[in-house]
């Protein structure tokens, strides 16, 4: 998951006492707040219980996403995604839209280059219906006569990427860092992986994939856990297990310097990429603190490079997997200032690593992070997303105080630990892409 640094997817019916008591056998509370349990096929459920709220998101992760694909189906995941919401064995794309419509179920969904979420918002006494239409979608008949006409929206939408400079960077320093790795090509896929893919290809890849043991459905908001847990087996529980989707190998990170020259811009955008702790690594909150100060809003990046009329923009930001992670410092600016440009993001990378910080300095950007996570804590859709990221990278959620903790156990001696686990003036990689001919190092 891309970050930027921290400033900048029927009414409940009753349910049987008897059924109740078998599910609760199921199911592994962990306190008031969170509910886990598995169905008899597999399938992974996260609740958390929210009190003083009316409405509730849920959503359905799926555990692949653009690295678990292989390089002739690069894309797969991403087309698949739109592909859910073009029918399903009851309804056809329009009626999935009425359906969500008539519960005001603001279904949405995302691919990243681990993961494929479909998430929904509805009144709480909606529930039902809401997990209903979701769970339809994850048997999408991928109908045919759709599959050519989406294809070209999603050509269309690589074509859309392709002509914005700062997502052909970052797509080239996806493919460069992690070379030779599954992690290294876009989660649009290709114009040409997508061209050539067929729909008995995209089938045999869902088929695979979404299955109960490679799915987790999350839940957060005004619910009762036991009812969640009844309706999943009811709607749910006939699934096929299947089987958990292969192991993935860690990337080794590349590193050096790499030039794409594209005359058709006029900006020059740079990165310089290092490797940083990955979601689960202690230092994670960290990182992401060291990010906000030095490349967010109001922040060291802004000031001296910013407002000094060095390059209209310039940021700092992190990439972070299970398994890994990277630190990405960028830029964009006229081409004849590239040089200069890199030297000060070395530079203000340099020092910030190696001089003091200022107290002042983070506890500003600690606020900013406390403030944002107490905001998104009262939000059924905001902590629906939190706990699917948690549930996948660190097998169980946090609440919103566990989250709060780790931002306050920021402080100068962690900005040194993570310097020297992760060095800013080690080996780097540098991309730059644009008009200009060549980038000295």
């Amino acid at each position: 998951m891309l970050r930027a640094a921290w400033s900048h997817w029927d009414r409940r019916r009753s349910i049987p006492n008897a059924f109740k008591k078998r599910q609760n056998a199921k199911a592994k509370s962990m306190g008031d707040q969170f509910t886990i349990s598995k169905l008899s096929n597999g399938l992974d459920i996260a609740i958390e219980r929210m009190e003083g709220v009316k409405s509730v998101g849920a959503g359905f992760l799926v555990k692949t996403g653009a690295r678990d694909e292989t390089s002739d189906l690069a894309g797969v995941s991403h087309f698949l995604e739109h592909m859910c919401f073009k029918g399903t064995p009851n309804r056809s794309a329009a009626q999935l839209n009425i359906d969500f419509d008539r519960i005001g179920g603001n279904p949405n969904a995302f691919t990243s280059h681990d993961r494929t979420f479909y998430h929904g918002l509805a009144r709480s006494t909606d529930f039902s219906r809401l997990l209903e239409i979701l769970g339809d979608m994850m048997h999408s008949t991928l109908p045919p006569d759709e599959f050519d006409m989406e294809k070209n929206v999603v050509l269309e939408e690589i074509a859309m990427s392709n002509d914005r400079i700062e997502h052909v960077a970052f797509d080239q320093i996806i493919e460069s860092v992690f070379k030779g790795n599954s992690l290294s090509w876009p989660v649009l896929g290709y114009d040409r992986t997508v061209k050539a893919m067929s729909r008995d290809q995209m089938n045999d890849y869902f088929q695979t994939r979404y299955t109960p043991a490679n799915m987790v459905l999350v839940v957060a908001g005004a619910v009762d856990p036991q009812e969640v847990i009844a309706e999943a087996e009811k709607m749910c529980g006939h699934w096929q297990a299947g089987e958990p989707r292969p192991d993935r190998t860690k990337p080794v990170m590349g590193k050096g310097i790499v030039q794409k020259t594209i005359d058709r811009f006029n900006q020059q955008v740079v990165a310089i990429t290092f490797e940083g702790p990955g979601a689960i690594d202690p230092l994670h909150d960290t990182a992401e603190a060291a990010a906000s100060i030095l490349g967010g809003g109001n922040s060291r990046f802004y000031w001296n490079i910013e407002q000094t009329g060095l390059a209209p923009y310039a940021g700092a930001y992190r990439l972070d997997f299970g398994d890994c992670g990277l630190f990405i410092l960028m830029a964009q600016c006229d081409p004849q200032n590239t040089e200069r440009v890199i030297e000060a993001l070395r530079k203000e990378a340099k020092e910030f690593a190696t001089g003091p910080v200022s107290e002042e300095e983070i506890q500003r950007v600690k606020n900013k992070r406390r403030t944002g996570l107490a905001v998104e804590g009262e939000s059924p859709h905001h902590r629906l997303v939190q706990v699917m990221d948690d549930v996948d990278y660190r097998g169980k959620p946090r609440t919103v105080e566990d989250r709060i903790a780790a931002v306050n156990a920021v402080d100068r001696d962690s900005l040194h630990d993570l310097f020297d686990a992760f060095p800013v003036d080690g080996e780097w990689l540098l991309v730059s892409v644009g008009p200009l001919a060549s980038t000295a190092a």
